[in-house]
């Protein structure tokens, strides 16, 4: 897509969607929340969050429970005892790598340095990692989650066969530094909203006269 068309792309979906305002966030909760988001509703992590926070006053104390105990605290965001473990694990691997529960450190790297250290902790992955990066660092850092992957595609902002790996690379190269937030929560409102994996509203698609696969279903009829 070049950058024109990239460009209009982003307009649209800032008219129909806003420009995302997003809070910050303390870069160790955001890593607990990614961790408990993963494979389960929004709603049900966010349950298991405030839960993990009230019954526990700090992470270090989190430490100090027992993984039984740590399980108990986020069973409403599901696969309690493998999220329990990964975030065990997370906190443990700052704290023996910084001497506390902390992330500051991350600062000083590159983007390239960041995403080498945190993907090297069991149970963060890229999408993970790019989620910190992005959200706790304003790093250039795109998480492709299955609604970005989805639409890129599907648009024409990455090929048709790109890996979910690819896509994260096409994204960062063509983004623009202060786009990255605005592109991937509108891609994901999107995906929710319009262009839905099954069934998608292509009537109602405000972008649609930028769309590959729109072009294709005119091409076939």
């Amino acid at each position: 897509m070049s950058d024109d068309r990239l460009n209009r792309l982003m307009e649209i979906l800032e008219s129909v969607y806003g420009v995302p305002e997003v809070r910050s966030v303390d870069p160790i909760d955001l890593l607990v929340i990614t961790i408990l988001s993963q494979n389960t509703s929004d709603i049900n992590s966010s349950r298991a969050f405030e839960q993990l926070k009230s019954r526990f006053r700090s992470y270090d104390e989190i430490l100090d429970a027992s993984s039984e105990e740590i399980a108990d605290a986020i069973r409403p965001g599901g696969l309690a005892d493998i999220k329990a473990a990964r975030i065990r694990g997370a906190l443990e691997r700052l704290r023996r790598d910084f001497g506390s529960v902390d992330l500051s450190a991350l600062k000083k790297m590159s983007p390239e340095e960041a995403r080498s250290y945190l993907t090297s902790i069991p149970g963060i992955g890229p999408k993970t990692a790019s989620v910190l990066m992005l959200f706790g660092f304003g790093m250039p850092a795109m998480p492709v989650d299955t609604h970005v992957y989805r639409v890129s595609r599907r648009i024409g902002l990455v090929p048709e066969n790109a890996s979910i790996a690819e896509t994260q690379r096409i994204l960062e190269k063509i983004t623009p530094r202060d786009k990255y937030i605005s592109l991937h929560i509108n891609l994901i409102r999107h995906g929710r909203l319009v262009c839905r994996a099954r069934n998608p509203l292509c009537g109602r698609c405000e972008v649609r006269g930028l769309c590959r696969y729109m072009q294709m279903q005119h091409d076939q009829s």
